[in-house]
């Protein structure tokens, strides 16, 4: 018998070691053999027992060796590396969390309560505040009368507001002289053209002009002939300038108005008693309320001047209602904000589209015109002597379109305020 060790039934297998059996379609399996304690034993054992073969090899115990621990961690570094921005440590990295829960945290910052008391305040002050201008604004609109006055004239660069001021007679307020129906004593067109300059023009009630479908008459008598949007139309005529905005003011309302910021501040320059309009004031500036004010802008025949010394006056009186309007004791009284707002806009007929907030930006225009200085239309001759309507002021065409030219782009110099 051959030494050979025979092979594997598989075709292709593996030899078979000594000392094992095989069978038909089995594998090769270890023969038993007694050992020299009696025991059997695999053939792959040794038959010593006292120093197994290990399975795999043992950890180093080099005193200088770092510490490790399971999973592969430096015991001894966890205090002092960080582990990696992914979450998972390095081999020689901490802990998650170990450094940030050692940390100490920085304490933070709190605002003092009495600043962020203050913010708070404010804030609510802030509400209030535009709440109430808000409802103001809103109540006094809804109290504004309205009238179709504007025309289809092509629109002309800038703002222009026409301002009158009219007064029927057998008024509270207002002194009856005889004359019947409405008139307008008070006409103004104020005007901001493109380069910002504003322009405040008092236009004589007694001008000569030419009213539309009736022919020449003074100025005031296209109110009398049509209301509103007749002297709209004239007024266009008159000055080349499209009317954006129409502003009526009853003469009653203006001394409501005066009442209601309690006084103006006007000036003479001479002692006067007129009982036509009522006005008593001797020379000088003076602190006045709601009667003598609307006498002063409607006085005229203690003047030799007549409509011209008039104007000037009405000037002056809007130039000082603006500033006792705009000053901090009546903005910040909202009392007073009430009165005014109340008496302003029952005194107020405006055009179609023309609210509070527009004749807000009215009283702004018609300030920084008064800082300005004033203009004055051409007057060719104040004493001009009509067939029908007695004395009217005559002016020349060809210097009225220069002049109004002028109001138009912004280019007029006013004349400035005596003391300004």
């Amino acid at each position: 018998m051959s030494d050979t060790p025979p092979r594997s039934p598989r075709a292709g297998g593996p030899r078979r070691p000594a000392g094992h059996r095989a069978r038909a379609g089995g594998s090769a399996r270890p023969v038993r053999r007694p050992t020299a304690e009696g025991r059997p034993t695999s053939a792959g054992r040794s038959a010593s027992t006292s120093s197994p073969t290990p399975t795999r090899a043992l950890p180093r115990t080099d005193p200088g060796a770092p510490e490790v621990d399971a999973r592969g961690y430096d015991r001894g570094a966890r205090d002092s590396a960080a582990y990696n921005t992914a979450g998972h440590h390095d081999p020689v990295e901490p802990y998650p969390g170990i450094e940030e829960r050692r940390r100490p945290s920085r304490p933070r910052k709190r605002t003092p309560r009495a600043v962020r008391l203050g913010v708070t305040l404010l804030a609510f002050l802030l509400v209030v505040v535009l709440g109430w201008g808000a409802g103001l604004v809103l109540w006094a609109d809804s109290r504004i009368e309205h009238v179709d006055a504007l025309s289809d004239a092509a629109n002309t660069p800038g703002t222009t507001y026409l301002i009158a001021g009219s007064d029927s007679r057998g008024g509270e307020k207002v002194v009856d002289d005889g004359t019947d129906g409405a008139r307008t004593d008070t006409i103004m067109l104020l005007h901001k053209a493109p380069n910002g300059n504003s322009y405040l023009v008092s236009l004589p009630r007694d001008t000569l002009v030419d009213i539309p479908g009736y022919g020449g008459y003074k100025l005031n008598a296209a109110y009398a002939f049509g209301g509103a949007p007749l002297l709209v139309e004239t007024v266009e005529q008159f000055t080349g300038l499209t009317i954006d905005h129409y502003v009526e003011v009853g003469f009653d309302g203006v001394s409501e108005v005066v009442d209601a910021v309690d006084h103006v501040n006007l000036c003479i320059d001479q002692d006067v008693d007129d009982r036509r309009s009522g006005l008593k004031m001797t020379e000088g500036c003076h602190d006045v309320g709601g009667d003598q004010a609307l006498a002063f802008v409607r006085a005229r025949y203690f003047d030799p001047t007549a409509d011209i010394g008039r104007q000037a006056r009405q000037q002056q009186f809007v130039a000082s209602l603006m500033d006792r309007v705009t000053s901090p004791s009546v903005l910040l009284n909202p009392l007073t904000q009430v009165k005014l707002a109340g008496a302003g806009s029952n005194a107020l007929t405006t055009s179609e589209g023309t609210g509070i907030v527009d004749v807000g930006r009215m009283a702004l225009t018609a300030r920084s015109a008064m800082k300005r200085g004033t203009v004055t239309i051409p007057i060719e001759n104040p004493e001009f002597q009509t067939k029908h309507s007695g004395v009217a002021i005559l002016t020349d065409d060809a210097d009225v379109a220069a002049f109004f030219a002028g109001i138009a782009d912004g280019s007029a110099e006013p004349t400035p305020v005596a003391g300004g």
